[in-house]
Protein backbone atom coordinates (compact mmCIF):
# COMPACT_ATOMS: atom_id res chain seq x y z
CA UNK A 1 0.00 0.00 0.00
CA UNK A 2 1.45 3.65 -1.33
CA UNK A 3 2.51 5.83 1.83
CA UNK A 4 -0.01 8.46 1.77
CA UNK A 5 2.90 11.14 3.23
CA UNK A 6 6.26 11.86 2.63
CA UNK A 7 6.59 13.23 6.08
CA UNK A 8 4.62 12.92 9.42
CA UNK A 9 5.65 15.49 11.74
CA UNK A 10 4.46 14.91 15.36
CA UNK A 11 4.10 15.90 19.14
CA UNK A 12 4.88 19.62 18.23
CA UNK A 13 3.62 22.76 19.28
CA UNK A 14 2.43 24.19 15.94
CA UNK A 15 1.31 27.91 14.73
CA UNK A 16 -0.09 28.29 11.68
CA UNK A 17 -0.17 31.96 11.17
CA UNK A 18 -3.55 31.73 9.41
CA UNK A 19 -5.29 34.62 10.72
CA UNK A 20 -6.97 33.88 14.32
CA UNK A 21 -5.65 30.68 14.63
CA UNK A 22 -4.67 29.22 17.64
CA UNK A 23 -1.59 27.17 18.64
CA UNK A 24 -1.98 23.86 18.09
CA UNK A 25 -0.50 21.21 20.80
CA UNK A 26 -0.03 18.13 20.26
CA UNK A 27 0.18 19.08 16.59
CA UNK A 28 0.78 17.70 13.60
CA UNK A 29 2.01 18.48 10.17
CA UNK A 30 1.85 16.17 7.03
CA UNK A 31 3.54 16.55 3.90
CA UNK A 32 2.88 14.79 0.56
CA UNK A 33 4.71 16.04 -2.65
CA UNK A 34 6.06 18.98 -1.51
CA UNK A 35 2.78 20.46 -0.14
CA UNK A 36 1.08 21.06 3.43
CA UNK A 37 -1.30 17.82 3.54
CA UNK A 38 -2.53 18.20 6.60
CA UNK A 39 -2.20 20.47 9.75
CA UNK A 40 -3.91 19.73 13.03
CA UNK A 41 -4.21 17.88 16.67
CA UNK A 42 -3.04 14.27 17.02
CA UNK A 43 -3.38 12.94 20.48
CA UNK A 44 0.44 11.01 21.00
CA UNK A 45 -1.73 7.75 21.98
CA UNK A 46 -3.42 7.60 18.10
CA UNK A 47 -1.66 5.48 15.98
CA UNK A 48 0.40 7.10 13.33
CA UNK A 49 -0.56 7.65 9.63
CA UNK A 50 2.03 5.54 6.72
CA UNK A 51 4.53 8.38 5.82
CA UNK A 52 8.11 7.45 4.09
CA UNK A 53 9.53 9.61 6.95
CA UNK A 54 8.21 10.22 10.47
CA UNK A 55 9.93 13.06 12.93
CA UNK A 56 9.16 13.38 16.56
CA UNK A 57 9.14 17.10 17.02
CA UNK A 58 8.13 16.84 20.70
CA UNK A 59 9.56 20.23 22.58
CA UNK A 60 9.85 21.98 19.66
CA UNK A 61 7.47 25.09 17.74
CA UNK A 62 6.94 24.45 14.37
CA UNK A 63 5.88 27.81 12.06
CA UNK A 64 5.83 28.82 8.51
CA UNK A 65 9.26 29.83 7.69
CA UNK A 66 10.21 33.17 7.65
CA UNK A 67 9.84 35.45 4.83
CA UNK A 68 12.98 38.40 4.10
CA UNK A 69 11.42 41.05 1.93
CA UNK A 70 14.46 42.78 1.24
CA UNK A 71 18.40 41.48 0.98
CA UNK A 72 21.25 41.90 -1.39
CA UNK A 73 22.94 38.42 -0.51
CA UNK A 74 26.22 38.96 -1.84
CA UNK A 75 26.98 42.08 0.31
CA UNK A 76 28.31 39.88 2.85
CA UNK A 77 31.81 40.41 1.76
CA UNK A 78 31.49 44.12 3.14
CA UNK A 79 29.84 42.66 6.66
CA UNK A 80 31.98 44.80 9.39
CA UNK A 81 34.13 46.54 6.93
CA UNK A 82 32.03 50.02 6.32
CA UNK A 83 30.41 50.16 9.54
CA UNK A 84 29.08 53.57 11.58
CA UNK A 85 29.47 55.88 8.55
CA UNK A 86 25.53 57.78 7.03
CA UNK A 87 24.33 56.15 3.93
CA UNK A 88 25.76 58.68 1.45
CA UNK A 89 28.98 57.89 2.79
CA UNK A 90 28.86 54.48 3.09
CA UNK A 91 27.59 54.06 -0.15
CA UNK A 92 29.78 56.63 -2.18
CA UNK A 93 32.87 55.98 -0.06
CA UNK A 94 32.98 52.32 0.31
CA UNK A 95 30.39 50.50 -1.14
CA UNK A 96 29.76 51.71 -4.69
CA UNK A 97 33.41 52.00 -5.31
CA UNK A 98 34.13 48.13 -4.22
CA UNK A 99 30.99 46.80 -5.83
CA UNK A 100 32.43 48.27 -9.10
CA UNK A 101 36.25 47.38 -8.68
CA UNK A 102 36.10 44.54 -6.76
CA UNK A 103 33.24 42.38 -7.42
CA UNK A 104 33.78 39.88 -9.86
CA UNK A 105 30.45 37.08 -11.22
CA UNK A 106 32.34 34.34 -9.40
CA UNK A 107 32.50 36.24 -5.91
CA UNK A 108 29.19 37.04 -6.31
CA UNK A 109 27.87 33.84 -6.44
CA UNK A 110 30.62 33.31 -3.40
CA UNK A 111 29.02 35.69 -1.52
CA UNK A 112 25.47 34.54 -2.28
CA UNK A 113 26.49 30.96 -1.54
CA UNK A 114 27.60 32.14 2.06
CA UNK A 115 24.16 34.39 2.46
CA UNK A 116 22.15 31.22 1.49
CA UNK A 117 23.85 29.08 4.64
CA UNK A 118 23.19 31.93 6.92
CA UNK A 119 19.52 32.34 5.67
CA UNK A 120 18.68 28.98 5.94
CA UNK A 121 20.34 28.54 9.45
CA UNK A 122 18.36 31.56 10.40
CA UNK A 123 15.21 29.94 9.30
CA UNK A 124 14.32 32.37 6.53
CA UNK A 125 12.67 30.26 3.70
CA UNK A 126 12.15 32.99 1.28
CA UNK A 127 14.31 35.79 0.29
CA UNK A 128 13.76 38.89 -2.08
CA UNK A 129 17.38 39.82 -3.01
CA UNK A 130 18.50 42.81 -5.42
CA UNK A 131 22.00 42.87 -6.64
CA UNK A 132 23.94 42.73 -9.76
CA UNK A 133 25.29 39.85 -11.58
CA UNK A 134 22.12 38.60 -10.11
CA UNK A 135 22.05 35.55 -12.53
CA UNK A 136 24.99 34.10 -9.80
CA UNK A 137 22.69 34.69 -7.39
CA UNK A 138 19.58 33.25 -8.68
CA UNK A 139 22.56 30.43 -9.26
CA UNK A 140 23.76 30.35 -5.48
CA UNK A 141 20.10 30.03 -4.41
CA UNK A 142 18.86 27.67 -6.72
CA UNK A 143 21.85 25.36 -4.98
CA UNK A 144 20.80 26.03 -1.77
CA UNK A 145 16.97 25.28 -2.20
CA UNK A 146 16.17 28.26 -1.21
CA UNK A 147 12.55 29.85 -2.46
CA UNK A 148 13.70 33.52 -3.82
CA UNK A 149 12.52 36.40 -5.66
CA UNK A 150 15.57 37.55 -7.45
CA UNK A 151 16.09 41.06 -9.08
CA UNK A 152 18.64 42.06 -11.21
CA UNK A 153 20.19 46.12 -9.81
CA UNK A 154 19.30 48.89 -12.26
CA UNK A 155 21.42 51.92 -11.57
CA UNK A 156 22.22 54.37 -14.08
CA UNK A 157 25.80 54.73 -14.10
CA UNK A 158 28.03 51.90 -14.48
CA UNK A 159 27.65 48.77 -12.15
CA UNK A 160 29.24 45.58 -12.07
CA UNK A 161 28.02 43.58 -15.53
CA UNK A 162 26.88 46.36 -16.87
CA UNK A 163 30.09 48.90 -17.83
CA UNK A 164 27.57 51.30 -19.93
CA UNK A 165 24.51 52.17 -18.25
CA UNK A 166 22.83 52.81 -21.58
CA UNK A 167 22.32 48.54 -21.09
CA UNK A 168 20.66 48.29 -17.75
CA UNK A 169 17.27 47.89 -18.97
CA UNK A 170 18.66 45.28 -21.62
CA UNK A 171 20.59 42.99 -19.39
CA UNK A 172 17.41 42.96 -16.66
CA UNK A 173 15.15 42.13 -19.35
CA UNK A 174 17.32 39.47 -20.15
CA UNK A 175 17.72 37.92 -16.24
CA UNK A 176 14.11 38.16 -16.65
CA UNK A 177 13.38 36.38 -19.57
CA UNK A 178 16.48 33.37 -18.52
CA UNK A 179 14.35 32.96 -15.39
CA UNK A 180 10.90 32.68 -16.73
CA UNK A 181 11.18 29.28 -16.92
CA UNK A 182 11.93 28.10 -13.79
CA UNK A 183 10.66 24.81 -13.13
CA UNK A 184 9.74 23.93 -9.52
CA UNK A 185 8.22 27.44 -9.14
CA UNK A 186 11.07 28.33 -6.26
CA UNK A 187 12.71 31.27 -7.92
CA UNK A 188 10.92 34.60 -9.27
CA UNK A 189 13.15 36.62 -11.56
CA UNK A 190 12.55 40.56 -11.71
CA UNK A 191 14.18 43.40 -11.37
CA UNK A 192 15.50 45.98 -8.16
CA UNK A 193 15.77 49.79 -9.53
CA UNK A 194 18.17 51.01 -6.81
CA UNK A 195 16.30 54.21 -6.07
CA UNK A 196 14.44 57.07 -7.86
CA UNK A 197 18.14 59.20 -6.74
CA UNK A 198 20.28 56.77 -9.18
CA UNK A 199 17.36 56.19 -11.49
CA UNK A 200 16.19 59.23 -14.21
CA UNK A 201 12.52 59.06 -14.47
CA UNK A 202 13.57 57.31 -18.12
CA UNK A 203 14.62 54.09 -16.23
CA UNK A 204 12.03 54.32 -13.71
CA UNK A 205 8.78 54.18 -16.50
CA UNK A 206 10.64 51.93 -18.42
CA UNK A 207 11.77 49.45 -15.96
CA UNK A 208 8.21 49.39 -14.17
CA UNK A 209 7.11 48.83 -17.86
CA UNK A 210 8.75 45.54 -18.19
CA UNK A 211 7.74 44.41 -14.69
CA UNK A 212 4.01 45.66 -15.05
CA UNK A 213 3.98 43.55 -18.62
CA UNK A 214 5.35 40.47 -17.13
CA UNK A 215 3.11 40.65 -13.87
CA UNK A 216 6.00 40.93 -11.41
CA UNK A 217 7.06 43.14 -8.47
CA UNK A 218 9.09 45.84 -8.65
CA UNK A 219 11.74 46.82 -6.06
CA UNK A 220 13.26 50.26 -5.27
CA UNK A 221 14.46 52.08 -2.25
CA UNK A 222 11.85 54.85 -1.35
CA UNK A 223 12.45 57.79 1.27
CA UNK A 224 14.89 56.05 3.26
CA UNK A 225 16.82 59.09 4.38
CA UNK A 226 15.84 63.11 4.93
CA UNK A 227 19.01 63.91 2.36
CA UNK A 228 17.01 61.89 -0.08
CA UNK A 229 13.88 63.49 0.25
CA UNK A 230 15.45 67.08 0.02
CA UNK A 231 17.69 66.07 -3.37
CA UNK A 232 14.16 64.65 -4.42
CA UNK A 233 12.47 67.94 -4.04
CA UNK A 234 15.47 70.13 -5.03
CA UNK A 235 15.38 67.81 -8.48
CA UNK A 236 11.80 67.77 -9.29
CA UNK A 237 9.58 70.20 -6.49
CA UNK A 238 8.26 66.68 -4.85
CA UNK A 239 8.50 63.94 -2.37
CA UNK A 240 10.06 60.76 -3.25
CA UNK A 241 6.66 58.81 -2.91
CA UNK A 242 5.03 61.52 -4.75
CA UNK A 243 7.47 62.16 -7.34
CA UNK A 244 7.23 57.99 -8.23
CA UNK A 245 3.17 58.20 -8.29
CA UNK A 246 3.49 60.76 -10.94
CA UNK A 247 5.62 58.67 -12.77
CA UNK A 248 2.77 55.79 -12.77
CA UNK A 249 5.30 53.74 -10.79
CA UNK A 250 3.04 53.21 -7.56
CA UNK A 251 0.67 49.85 -7.42
CA UNK A 252 0.09 46.95 -5.99
CA UNK A 253 2.97 45.26 -7.65
CA UNK A 254 5.61 47.91 -6.33
CA UNK A 255 7.34 47.11 -3.18
CA UNK A 256 8.71 50.12 -1.41
CA UNK A 257 11.78 49.81 0.79
CA UNK A 258 12.50 51.31 3.76
CA UNK A 259 9.88 54.31 3.67
CA UNK A 260 10.85 56.17 6.39
CA UNK A 261 10.28 59.66 5.36
CA UNK A 262 6.92 59.51 4.89
CA UNK A 263 4.31 62.29 5.19
CA UNK A 264 0.87 61.28 6.47
CA UNK A 265 -0.78 62.00 3.65
CA UNK A 266 2.20 59.68 1.30
CA UNK A 267 1.24 57.12 4.20
CA UNK A 268 -2.74 57.09 2.40
CA UNK A 269 -1.52 57.85 -0.75
CA UNK A 270 0.79 53.86 -0.67
CA UNK A 271 -2.35 52.41 1.14
CA UNK A 272 -4.35 54.01 -2.31
CA UNK A 273 -2.61 52.36 -4.50
CA UNK A 274 -1.57 49.00 -3.05
CA UNK A 275 1.78 49.59 -2.44
CA UNK A 276 3.79 47.16 -0.26
CA UNK A 277 6.50 48.02 2.25
CA UNK A 278 9.93 46.52 3.16
CA UNK A 279 10.43 47.67 7.02
CA UNK A 280 13.89 47.23 7.66
CA UNK A 281 14.57 48.26 10.99
CA UNK A 282 17.93 47.26 11.96
CA UNK A 283 19.67 48.91 8.69
CA UNK A 284 17.26 51.98 9.42
CA UNK A 285 18.86 51.95 12.52
CA UNK A 286 22.39 51.14 11.85
CA UNK A 287 22.85 53.91 9.36
CA UNK A 288 20.83 56.50 11.47
CA UNK A 289 18.28 56.36 8.68
CA UNK A 290 15.24 57.30 11.22
CA UNK A 291 12.12 55.19 12.00
CA UNK A 292 10.07 54.37 9.89
CA UNK A 293 5.65 54.78 10.18
CA UNK A 294 5.21 50.96 10.46
CA UNK A 295 2.26 51.58 12.79
CA UNK A 296 0.82 54.21 10.51
CA UNK A 297 0.77 52.07 7.18
CA UNK A 298 -0.24 48.96 9.34
CA UNK A 299 -3.49 51.57 10.64
CA UNK A 300 -4.30 52.76 6.91
CA UNK A 301 -3.77 49.04 5.03
CA UNK A 302 -0.74 48.85 4.03
CA UNK A 303 0.43 45.50 3.26
CA UNK A 304 4.03 45.62 5.74
CA UNK A 305 6.76 42.64 5.68
CA UNK A 306 10.24 42.78 7.10
CA UNK A 307 13.82 42.60 5.57
CA UNK A 308 17.37 42.36 6.66
CA UNK A 309 18.84 44.77 3.93
CA UNK A 310 22.40 43.29 3.09
CA UNK A 311 24.38 42.57 5.90
CA UNK A 312 26.82 45.13 5.33
CA UNK A 313 24.36 47.49 6.74
CA UNK A 314 22.74 44.77 9.33
CA UNK A 315 25.82 42.46 10.03
CA UNK A 316 23.35 39.79 10.09
CA UNK A 317 20.96 38.08 7.93
CA UNK A 318 18.48 36.74 10.56
CA UNK A 319 14.93 37.88 10.96
CA UNK A 320 14.72 36.56 14.79
CA UNK A 321 16.69 40.19 15.46
CA UNK A 322 14.52 42.27 12.98
CA UNK A 323 11.10 41.43 14.46
CA UNK A 324 12.78 41.68 18.19
CA UNK A 325 13.82 45.14 17.65
CA UNK A 326 10.54 46.26 14.92
CA UNK A 327 8.23 45.00 18.07
CA UNK A 328 10.86 47.11 20.47
CA UNK A 329 11.49 50.29 18.41
CA UNK A 330 8.37 51.22 17.28
CA UNK A 331 6.74 51.49 21.27
CA UNK A 332 9.53 53.77 22.30
CA UNK A 333 9.29 55.60 19.44
CA UNK A 334 5.55 56.02 20.04
CA UNK A 335 5.67 55.71 23.59
CA UNK A 336 3.04 53.13 23.55
CA UNK A 337 3.97 49.62 24.98
CA UNK A 338 0.48 48.57 23.18
CA UNK A 339 1.95 49.03 19.28
CA UNK A 340 3.09 46.21 17.34
CA UNK A 341 2.67 42.82 19.81
CA UNK A 342 4.41 40.37 19.53
CA UNK A 343 1.78 38.28 17.04
CA UNK A 344 1.81 41.02 15.11
CA UNK A 345 5.53 41.27 14.62
CA UNK A 346 5.74 37.34 13.79
CA UNK A 347 2.86 38.11 11.15
CA UNK A 348 5.48 40.57 9.26
CA UNK A 349 7.90 37.69 9.22
CA UNK A 350 5.99 35.07 7.92
CA UNK A 351 2.12 35.57 6.30
CA UNK A 352 2.59 39.47 5.42
CA UNK A 353 5.98 39.17 4.46
CA UNK A 354 4.50 36.92 1.71
CA UNK A 355 2.08 39.48 0.68
CA UNK A 356 4.25 41.66 0.07
CA UNK A 357 6.27 39.32 -2.40
CA UNK A 358 2.80 37.94 -4.07
CA UNK A 359 3.45 34.54 -2.43
CA UNK A 360 0.83 34.26 0.21
CA UNK A 361 -0.50 32.01 -2.36
CA UNK A 362 2.29 29.68 -1.76
CA UNK A 363 3.72 30.15 1.87
CA UNK A 364 3.63 32.28 4.84
CA UNK A 365 0.73 30.03 6.59
CA UNK A 366 0.96 26.36 7.28
CA UNK A 367 -2.53 26.08 4.99
CA UNK A 368 -3.01 22.38 3.47
CA UNK A 369 -2.36 23.04 -0.47
CA UNK A 370 0.22 25.78 0.38
CA UNK A 371 4.27 24.74 -0.14
CA UNK A 372 5.70 22.69 2.92
CA UNK A 373 7.91 25.34 3.80
CA UNK A 374 8.42 25.34 7.43
CA UNK A 375 10.93 25.47 10.43
CA UNK A 376 11.46 24.03 13.90
CA UNK A 377 12.39 25.76 16.63
CA UNK A 378 13.89 23.57 19.58
CA UNK A 379 12.63 24.96 22.96
CA UNK A 380 13.88 23.03 25.36
CA UNK A 381 16.76 26.05 26.52
CA UNK A 382 16.66 28.00 29.44
CA UNK A 383 16.22 31.18 27.83
CA UNK A 384 12.85 29.42 26.21
CA UNK A 385 11.60 27.97 29.51
CA UNK A 386 8.93 28.50 30.69
CA UNK A 387 6.71 28.74 27.33
CA UNK A 388 3.25 30.61 27.99
CA UNK A 389 3.10 32.33 24.79
CA UNK A 390 4.90 31.22 22.19
CA UNK A 391 4.71 34.53 20.15
CA UNK A 392 6.11 36.16 22.68
CA UNK A 393 8.76 33.82 22.82
CA UNK A 394 9.37 34.38 19.32
CA UNK A 395 9.55 38.04 19.51
CA UNK A 396 11.64 38.65 22.75
CA UNK A 397 13.47 35.72 23.59
CA UNK A 398 14.22 33.45 20.52
CA UNK A 399 17.40 33.29 18.39
CA UNK A 400 18.04 32.53 15.27
CA UNK A 401 20.39 29.99 16.42
CA UNK A 402 16.77 27.99 17.96
CA UNK A 403 15.85 27.01 14.52
CA UNK A 404 17.19 23.22 14.30
CA UNK A 405 15.37 22.13 11.31
CA UNK A 406 14.23 24.39 7.93
CA UNK A 407 12.52 22.51 5.02
CA UNK A 408 11.12 24.39 1.59
CA UNK A 409 9.32 22.97 -0.80
CA UNK A 410 8.95 19.22 1.19
CA UNK A 411 13.06 19.37 1.07
CA UNK A 412 15.13 19.26 4.25
CA UNK A 413 17.40 22.16 3.96
CA UNK A 414 18.97 22.15 7.38
CA UNK A 415 18.04 18.69 9.82
CA UNK A 416 20.04 18.91 13.48
CA UNK A 417 21.55 22.88 12.68
CA UNK A 418 23.43 20.61 10.22
CA UNK A 419 23.55 22.04 6.29
CA UNK A 420 21.89 19.67 3.66
CA UNK A 421 22.50 21.27 0.50
CA UNK A 422 25.80 23.30 1.20
CA UNK A 423 29.33 21.87 1.70
CA UNK A 424 30.04 24.31 4.39
CA UNK A 425 33.57 23.45 5.22
CA UNK A 426 34.55 24.07 1.80
CA UNK A 427 32.35 26.87 1.36
CA UNK A 428 33.73 28.81 4.59
CA UNK A 429 37.27 27.80 3.50
CA UNK A 430 36.62 29.55 0.12
CA UNK A 431 35.28 32.27 1.33
CA UNK A 432 37.81 33.06 3.99
CA UNK A 433 40.44 32.86 1.01
CA UNK A 434 39.04 35.08 -1.35
CA UNK A 435 38.56 37.71 1.49
CA UNK A 436 42.11 37.80 2.10
CA UNK A 437 42.86 41.09 0.82
CA UNK A 438 39.43 42.69 1.01
CA UNK A 439 40.16 45.10 4.40
CA UNK A 440 43.81 46.23 2.34
CA UNK A 441 41.38 46.96 -0.39
CA UNK A 442 38.52 49.00 1.56
CA UNK A 443 41.47 51.05 2.75
CA UNK A 444 43.02 52.39 -0.55
CA UNK A 445 39.40 52.94 -1.27
CA UNK A 446 38.89 55.22 1.54
CA UNK A 447 42.65 56.52 1.28
CA UNK A 448 41.94 57.46 -2.17
CA UNK A 449 38.25 59.40 -1.15
CA UNK A 450 40.31 61.39 1.57
CA UNK A 451 42.38 62.99 -1.03
CA UNK A 452 39.78 64.04 -3.29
Amino acid sequence: MPCPYDLYLDNALVLTLEPGARPLFPGFVAVAQGRIAQVGEAPPELPRPAAREYLDAAGLLVLPGLVNTHCHAPMVWFRGLADDLSLKDWLTRLIFPAEGRWLTPQRVCLGARLAAAELIRAGITTVADGYFHEEEVRRALAEAGLRAVVAQGVVDFPAPGVPDPKDNLRVAREFMDAGADEPEGLLTSTLFCHSPYTCGPETLTAAKDLTRARGLPFFIHLAETQGEVAECRAKTGLTPARYLDRLGLLDEATVAVHAVWLEPEEVELLALRGVKVSHCPTSNCKLGSGVAPVPDLLAAGVTVGLGTDGAASHNRLDLFSDMALAARLHKVHRRDPTVLPAAQAVALATREGARVLGLEHRVGTLTPGKAADFICLNLRQPHLTPLFDPFSHLVYAARAADVVHVMVNGRWLMKDRRLLTLPWEGLAAAVREEARDLPAFLNRLEQEAKKE
